[in-house]
């Protein structure tokens, strides 16, 4: 009897364990996945270009670039300093900057009062995961000027293969951004990244969308 109750509360412990909230990644892509952190915005200099879903970005549209979530997810964006939400469209990639979660097009921003201090703290609560479930992939870097990004490409491929450049334009700048792998496995991704990480390497895990 001892032995049923004891086995009966490790179960309830491991469902306890299990319902709570993954990384985008883990996520069971169901409504109601919520996720906090800093937001930030971009506006005009995007605006008028594609997003990684191949839409135009439209700085006075309520959509966001998240490195993850699928594109198409909706989700409720809250500013957790004054308890204003707005309800955006994940249409885009990024922010590719440490420590941050979300980047908000200019008007999202502003539907939540986050325009003065240009951060903010935020939660994602999502309300319907979008379907398009590309590879995940190591970003390592990124550049303005396109020497700088094949010679960090050359240097990576002397150890991994599939070391690439893509391209990201604004309306008065050009990126090259070098990223490393193309797996559909985010613990594959994972380890790739902890192998840069030792050897140096800045790095995101992000989409290839």
């Amino acid at each position: 009897m001892l032995f049923n109750i004891r086995h009966l509360f490790i179960v309830i412990v491991a469902l306890i364990v299990s319902s709570c909230a993954f990384p985008a990644y883990r996520s069971p892509y169901a409504a109601g996945y919520v996720e906090r952190g800093i937001a930030s915005w971009y506006g005009e200099d995007f605006h008028g270009k594609p997003t990684s879903s191949g839409e135009i970005y439209n700085m006075y549209d309520l959509t966001a670039a998240h490195k993850l979530m699928p594109l198409g997810t909706v989700a409720k964006i809250t500013n957790l300093d004054n308890d204003r939400s707005v309800v955006v469209k994940i249409n885009d990639r990024g922010p590719f900057i440490d420590g941050r979660i979300i980047d908000l097009s200019y008007s999202a921003a502003t539907e939540i009062g986050m325009m003065e201090k240009g951060l903010s703290r935020v939660e994602i609560k999502v309300l319907k995961w979008g379907k398009s479930l590309s590879d995940f992939t190591v970003q390592v870097g990124s550049f303005a000027v396109e020497e700088n990004a094949l010679r960090l490409k050359e240097k990576l491929n002397q150890k991994y293969r599939d070391a690439h450049i893509i391209t990201y334009e604004t309306n008065d700048k050009k990126y090259y951004r070098v990223r490393v792998g193309s797996t559909k496995d985010i613990g594959k991704a994972e380890r790739l990244a902890e192998r840069l990480s030792e050897e140096g390497f800045s790095f995101f895990i992000t989409r290839k969308d």
